[in-house]
This record gives C-alpha cells, structure tokens and sequence, in this order.
C-alpha cells in the first residue's frame, strides 16, 4: 500500500510504500476510494513540521517543560538523543476517508463490500477501528462522504451550544468547518452570522443562509453581532478559526447576552478577560473534536459502545447524523470542493494547499489497481547474502522502545537486520529504512518461520510476548524478548514447557539491561568479595500515568509492576547472586478518583543467603527526584547509583565513586552479550532458570498486591 506521510524534522510531504495493515479485533481494513484534505488542520501540521526547533518549542511549552525535566534527571546526551528521535518520526495525514470494506473478523457490524465512511489516513488501505466508522446511505457519493468527519467536528460543537429555533448565533472564521456549521445551524432553525477575512469564503456563507462580516473591511465584528441580535446581544457563539491570536475569543464575549454560550472548535489564543465573562456569566467550552467516545480506549479500541439511553450522540452516532444530512438534501458540500487529485499525485495536491489560501476541499481519488496494494512484505533495501553463522534478526515490533533504544543497540552490536514486522505496516517501514533492514512486514508468522532469519527480538505489548517466544523458540530461533517474558503464570509455564521439550533449545534472553550497565558491573565486582548477606533498597520514582494506558491494563500490560517493576526484582537477584526464595508485597491505600494503587507499592524479597531487597515502585513523587536509584548495604559499606549516571561508595577501600556524562542502562551492552552468544555458540548471558525465576516472582508480587487486604490494628 501506499501512505501519506509527513517528515516534521523539515516539513516534507512524502508518498511512501508500505505492507498492507494486519487486521485487528473490532476493525476492518478498507480500500480507500476518496479522502478529504482538511485545509486548516493539515495546512498548521505542514507550517509545524517547517518551522524551526525554536518556532516548534514556542507552539509547544508544555512539551519544552517535559524535556527541561528530563535534562535535569537524564542529562543532555539522553534528551538529545529522545528530542532527536521524537522530530525524526514521520507524521500520518489526513483523517476524512471514505472507501469500501476489504476484510473483516467474526462478528463485525460491517461486511466486504460496505462503503464506509472514518477517519483513516490518506492511504491506500486503512485499518480503522468499528466504532470511527459509518455505512454511507445509497443516495450520498463518495465525493460527498468525505466531508462527513469534519462535518461531526462541527457538529460536536452544536451540540455544545444546544441551539433552539430562532436563535442569533455567530460563527467565527468560516473554512471548511465553519462553512458546515453555518449550513448545519440554519437548518436547526437558527439565524447565523458569519465573520471571516475573506470574501470568498463569506460568499459561500451567504449562499447557506448567513449574514456576514469582513473585519478587514473595516466591519467590527462586535457591532455587527450587537446590530445582528437586535441590541440584546447574540445567543451563542461557535469559533471555528484558526489563529494565536485571543480576538475571536474577546470578541465573542463581548457581542453575547447575558448567559450566552461560547464554544471554541478551532484553535486560538485563550488570554482571556475575567470581566467579559464574569459580569454575563458567560459558558464556555472547549469542543472535543468528534464527540464523545473520542481518545477513550474502551470505546476506540476495544469496541465498547455507550448506551443510546445514556449517551445520544458519540462520535459514530455524530458520522452518521451527518451522513442523514447530505442524505436529505440539507448539508451541500459541492461547493466546498476547490480541488481535485489523483492520490498518486499527493505531493502536488499539498504543493497547492501550501501555496493556495484560499482553497477549501481538496479532494484525493484512489482509482489504481486495488492489487498493486495489498502486499504483505516490502523491501527496504537491497542487500547482499547474510552470512548464517551471525545473527540474522527479525524484529516483531518497532515502537518507542524498539525505535529508539534496541534496534539501535542490535545495529551497533553488528546484527544482520533483515526483517522487521508490524501490525500497522507504516512504522515497519518508517523505522525499518532508518536502521537498515532489508524488507519490512505485516505476516509475523511468515518473520518467525524465514529460514533467512535464525534470531527474532519480541518489542512488542506484553501481553502477546509468551505467544510469540513460544512460537520463535519452536521454530528454533534464539529469541530476545522485552521484558517482561510473561504475564501470568499459565504463559510462563508454556513458555517453560516449550523450552524443556527442546532437545537443543536456542538461546533465550530477557532485555534486563539493567545488570548490564557499566555502574552496575562496577557494583557486582565490589560485592563479589563481600561474604555476608546484603541490604539493597530500590527505588523507581516511576512517575503517574493515566489508569487507561494499556500498561495498567492487567490483560494488555500485565500492571507496571509485572510490566516495569520486574526490572529491579532482576537486578537484585543478579547483585544479590542467590534465589529468592520469599516475596511480600504492599501497596498504598485503595484505589481512588480512578487513579492506581498497584502502581505505589514496595515489594521485599528475601534470599536463600539471607539478604534482603526492598524494591519500591512509586508512581507518586516529584519529577525532579531521580527516576531509579539503588543502594547497598553490607559490611559497613554502602553503594548508592543515582539514575545509571553517578555511583558513589561510601568506605569501601580505593572506591569512591564513578560518574558518566551520559545515562548508561546497559542496552547496548545487553544487546552486544546477548548477540555475542549466538555468534559464539555460548549459554545465553543470563540463565533460563533465573529468567524463568524472575518472572514468576514479579508475577506473584502482582499477584499479592491486587488480592492485597487490609487488616486493621486496634480501634
């Protein structure tokens, strides 16, 4: 398939080719037959990716804060390398697709053949999940049902407004959604007024029904909606402009009655006057693009709809409210078409939207051979043979971690990278040209049974880890995993089975890097001729993140303690070089307002040699403390390591500390010990049996903390 994509590091429009989506559970794939240009949005994402870094930091100072405080914990090299990463990644365009559906899975509301209607990207093939979807009726076009999303983003901020019949309203800036709202608001009833810099697009808003105003004419717009609404000042008002400026907002304070409603659908500057608002005791309401269901993953990815007696109008429900419009004749889009161009030929229509500000719908068609799309594998590069003797790698999986941390590593430790698998095709190919694999594609299966590929590296979410060790470790592939292995006891005893079933297994490795950083190495010779039981306190100030990303989901991310945690159960069996032979966990509180309790908990495990280690996990400290640190005691000698940068030994003979001028957590030595061992025929850097062991303690102390019981004391 082919895919429009933008580079944000120069702003760049470029059509790429791609394996086709793998088909997930509540989506389809479809063939794209038209998409819509959303001139506003995608002109600001395009202006974004030119800009320079300091034009970017200024459009975005929360993200400036963010990378502040990790050059505080991190230092400059880390954030560098992380700020680097982020800018290198291509952007998906465009979110207005129509097409007909190519494949479903068992129990879809939709069937092969369907046109449908969603916010897909501009690309040959989409996979978009059920529930941003809608059939298009027999009487609406192709050409017409590609207005339908941004036609729903409008209409969310109607809803908002709750207009009545008769009512004034005032619609500032009138593009491509402030046309549709005007047309959607007259047929509720309404008299509306239009207010935009171009006369172009005024003439369209008189055409719908609208009164209209052109400030650079010299027509304030505050006296045009006082005179509009008869002296008592207008009902409502709905922003639909683009721009930094807070005008539009003061404006729409200052031309509404008393207890008027404004509702921002574009973007604007929101330096706001208490005054406008508070002597009118004005509402005002930021609109969330489709409506409800929009970012909630319950109802996106997993399918999960809201009641119709509860929640009338979600965004699937908004789709096809619009869709009824065109339907019966209310909501015209032809005039809205300015342009009109061969998909193939996206580059140029992007030319014309850059340069153009006055177009308004520019429209692609998908009309070659449905065919030429619907590869699973693409090659990257061309490449010589690859020796068979070296690790030939396969990768599953090429997110953040994937990206930017481990591929990288596996590269640097000379691994022949030929293929790399992804269920969306696009990041497969966005990551694959960058670190150099030969093909990038979508049949994971058809990745773990190449005869070409004798190593695979699993970086995918946990949840689908022991399903593909088990299978990589059956076709006889050394595999390296992410951590965690498992995330629950009945993978890993497949997992184990699995392996003690193979005569020979090839080699298994977990991504515990952690033992593997050079501060931690140091640690390890130290304590080698300490011969009493030690004391180790691990602290990961973990940081909060919200109770629905799919990490906290026990069924998805098996919890961050199986998930993260696990990290530092490893690294202190690996210092404290004995089995854990006991485990007891505690967390914080109960869970309230949402939030996690598991995520705050301490976790003590005892040893066979008598040490103990207390691993703290704590999703409630300051951003400025360091993220993990990890402190010894034995033998009237303390070791503490702050955040894998500076270690520091408190009377232990000739050391005193070490310091990095770079955050080093061992991923490139990881990579390199694990890679070393294939080319050398070796046992694997950490042995099966402590893998095995680590993972089924952090799967009991996840256990123990969600089962956790309070047992009071006294009164």
């Amino acid at each position: 398939m082919k895919q429009v994509l933008q580079d944000l590091s120069s702003g760049a429009t470029i059509l790429t080719e791609a394996p086709k989506p793998s088909i997930s559970r509540n989506c389809i794939l479809v063939n794209s037959k038209v998409s819509l240009i959303s001139a506003g949005t995608e002109r600001s994402l395009v202006a974004f990716g030119k800009g320079s870094l300091i034009k970017k930091a200024k459009q975005q100072p929360d993200k400036v804060k963010m990378v502040l405080e990790k050059l505080r914990t991190d230092g400059f090299a880390a954030t560098f390398d992380a700020v680097a990463s982020k800018l290198s990644q291509p952007l998906q365009l465009g979110y207005c697709n129509v097409g007909e559906v190519a494949e479903t899975t068992a129990g879809s509301n939709f069937n092969v053949g369907d046109r449908v209607v969603s916010n897909g990207p501009h690309a040959d093939i989409i996979r978009v999940a059920e529930n941003l979807c809608a059939k298009i009726p027999d009487n609406v076009s192709n050409e017409q049902a590609a207005f339908t999303v941004v036609g729903s983003i409008g209409l969310q901020g109607i809803r908002l407004v709750k207009p009545t019949l008769g009512e004034s309203i005032v619609v500032t800036g009138v593009g491509l959604i402030g046309l549709l709202v005007v047309q959607l608001l007259r047929a509720n009833g309404c008299r509306v007024l239009a207010i935009d810099f171009d006369d172009t697009k005024l003439a369209l808003a008189r055409e719908f029904g609208a009164h209209t105003c052109n400030p650079s004419r010299g027509e304030e717009p505050i006296d045009f909606g006082l005179s509009f609404s008869n002296g008592r000042g207008v009902d409502a008002v709905i922003v639909t402009a683009s721009t930094q400026s807070s005008d539009p907002i003061t404006q729409a304070a200052r031309m509404s009655r008393k207890r008027g409603r404004i509702v921002l659908v574009g973007v604007t500057g929101l330096e706001l006057n208490r005054a406008d608002f508070y002597e009118k005791e004005l509402t005002f309401q930021v609109s969330c693009s489709y409506g409800p269901g929009r970012y909630d993953p319950l109802y996106e990815e997993k399918g999960q709809d809201y009641p119709l007696g509860f929640v009338r109008w979600t965004e699937q429900r908004n789709f096809e409210a619009i869709l009824d419009m065109m339907s019966s004749g209310y909501l015209n889009v032809e005039p809205l078409i300015s342009h009109r161009y061969a998909f193939l030929n996206a580059e140029k229509a992007y030319e014309t939207l850059n340069n153009d500000e006055r177009v308004l719908g520019i429209l692609l068609t998908y009309d070659h051979a449905l065919e030429e799309r619907h590869k699973r594998t693409v090659k990257l590069i061309d490449k010589v043979s690859y020796d068979a003797k070296d690790p030939v790698v396969g990768f599953i999986g090429a997110g953040n971690y994937a990206s930017r941390s481990l591929i990288p590593a596996f590269k640097l430790a000379n691994a022949s990278l030929y293929s790399v698998a992804t269920s969306s095709g696009i990041n497969g190919v966005i990551h694959g040209k960058k670190a150099g694999f030969k093909e990038t594609t979508t049949d994971t299966d058809g990745l773990i049974q190449s005869n070409k590929i004798n190593t695979v590296a699993i970086v995918t979410r946990h949840n689908s880890h022991a399903q593909f060790v088990s299978k990589a470790l059956k076709a006889g592939k050394h595999t390296f995993v992410e951590k965690p292995l498992a995330i629950d006891i009945d993978e890993l005893e497949e997992i184990e089975s699995v392996y003690r079933e193979i005569e020979k297994p090839p080699l298994l490795m977990v991504g515990f890097n952690r033992r593997f950083s050079p501060h931690v190495k140091k640690m390890k010779s130290l304590l080698d001729s300490v011969k009493q039981p030690k004391t180790l306190i691990l602290t990961m100030n973990a940081g909060r993140i919200p109770a629905d990303h799919w990490t906290q989901d026990i069924r998805v991310g098996g919890g961050r303690i199986i998930g993260e945690a696990c990290h530092f159960i490893d690294l202190a069996r690996f210092l404290v070089d004995s089995k854990i032979v006991s485990v007891q966990s505690r967390r914080i509180g109960e869970t309230r307002n949402g939030d996690i309790a598991e995520d705050k908990a301490s976790i003590m495990l005892g040893f066979a040699d008598g040490s103990l280690a207390t691993v703290h996990y704590f999703a409630n400290g300051s951003n400025s403390f360091p993220k993990e640190r990890l402190e010894v005691f034995t033998e009237g000698r303390v070791l503490q390591l702050d955040n894998f940068r500076k270690l520091k030994g408190y009377g232990w003979p000739g050391f005193r500390k070490m310091n990095l001028w770079r955050q080093d957590k061992g991923q490139k030595a990881c990579a390199k010990a694990f890679l070393d061992a294939v080319r050398s025929g070796t046992l694997s850097p950490i042995a099966v049996n402590e893998l095995f062991e680590v993972a089924r303690v952090s799967i009991e102390a996840g256990a123990q903390l969600r089962s956790q019981q309070t047992n009071h004391i006294g009164n």
